[in-house]
């Protein structure tokens, strides 16, 4: 009967593991990122480096600029195409009852 729990232990989806395994991967990935160019930097030549690292640096930062743009976008977008799917649910409708109106001048019964 699956009562407070019991007989349900097999039916249950777990999801979270695989996004646990990417959230993982991602952490490593920045992990190794941040680590290379700090090992590279150790040289005479080091103050060649910094540069580069600011220039990452804002270019993460236009990252968030251009995803907040692109957000907008999307909301735009996903706006005008509810806008769209609205006006022609409204023609449908308008032309189910012109429909209804040239059915019964033509004294057609629909079952």
């Amino acid at each position: 009967m699956g009562l407070f729990g019991f007989g349900k232990k097999g039916k249950i989806l777990d999801l979270t593991e695989n996004y646990k395994r990417q959230v993982e991967r991602a952490d490593k990935a920045r992990a190794s990122q941040k680590n290379s160019p700090v090992s590279s930097g150790t040289g005479p030549f080091s103050f060649f480096n910094s540069p580069a690292a600011e220039s990452t640096e804002n270019v993460s930062g236009e990252s968030y600029g251009d995803l907040a743009e692109k957000k907008k976008k999307l909301a735009k977008r996903i706006l005008d195409m509810t806008a769209k799917v609205e006006d022609l649910g409204n023609q449908i409708y308008h032309l189910q009852q012109r429909l209804e109106v040239l059915e019964r001048k033509n004294d057609i019964k629909r079952f």
